[in-house]
Order: C-alpha cells, then structure tokens, then sequence
C-alpha cells in the first residue's frame, strides 16, 4: 500500500513554468509512475509516465518537449516540470503509481491503483 501526495500547481502566466511533485509513503518505491490531468466537462487524460528505474519515460504528444517527468527513489519523489505553459494545460493534476514488476510504463488510467490528491495548474493567457 502507498499514499501519495502532492505539492506544486498554482497559477501561472502562459508561457511560465511550475513544478509539481508526488512524494510516496511506504518503505519502497517500487512502482512505475504516472501524471494525469483533468480539465472541467473533460476526461482524465494522460500526460507522462516514467519506469520504475527512471530509465523509460513517455510523454502525451500535447505536451511533448514542454514537460519533463522524473523521479528520484531515494526521496520517494517523482517531478513533472512543466514549461511553456499554455492556457490549454489548465488542469488538475493528479500523480498516480503503479506496483512494478518490470521496468515498464503506463499510459492509461485503469493501469494505476494509487492516486494522489490532485492539485491545480491554471495557466492564464
């Protein structure tokens, strides 16, 4: 069992940065990780996911080349820094684990069992 928790989000003008991050409770931190986002009247979408060592990540088209996902296992923490902001990234931002097996990454929301508490990112135009 783990517990996630977020810190970061807030408002930003377009064009700015922010970082989010997750920090996981639990002696390990075994599981590939995942951000989503989900903006008012739409789906949760995907964002970017990273493998349990850190050594495979993947990014949603939408905000590929703007968002960096990271992790560091020895806080327990993984990042998403997020730069040129759009308006478009409003969002709540939800960070999301899943127990690794292998060194492999997820994409889609039913592949996660652990949710953090999401947190606002308002980009203003």
């Amino acid at each position: 069992q783990v517990q996630l928790v977020q810190f970061g989000g807030g408002l930003v003008q377009a064009g700015g940065s922010l970082r989010l991050s997750c920090a996981a409770s639990g002696r390990s931190f075994n599981y590939a990780m995942g951000w989503f986002r989900q903006a008012p009247g739409k789906e949760r979408e995907f964002v970017a996911a990273i493998s349990w060592s850190g050594g495979n990540t993947y990014c949603a088209d939408s905000v590929k080349g703007r968002f960096t996902i990271s992790r560091d296992n020895a806080k327990k923490t993984v990042y998403l820094q997020m730069n040129s902001l759009k308006p478009e990234d409003t969002a709540v931002y939800y960070c999301a684990g899943r127990l690794s097996i292998s060194d492999t990454i997820a994409a889609d929301t039913r592949d996660y069992g652990y949710w953090g508490q999401g947190t606002q990112v308002t980009v203003s135009s």
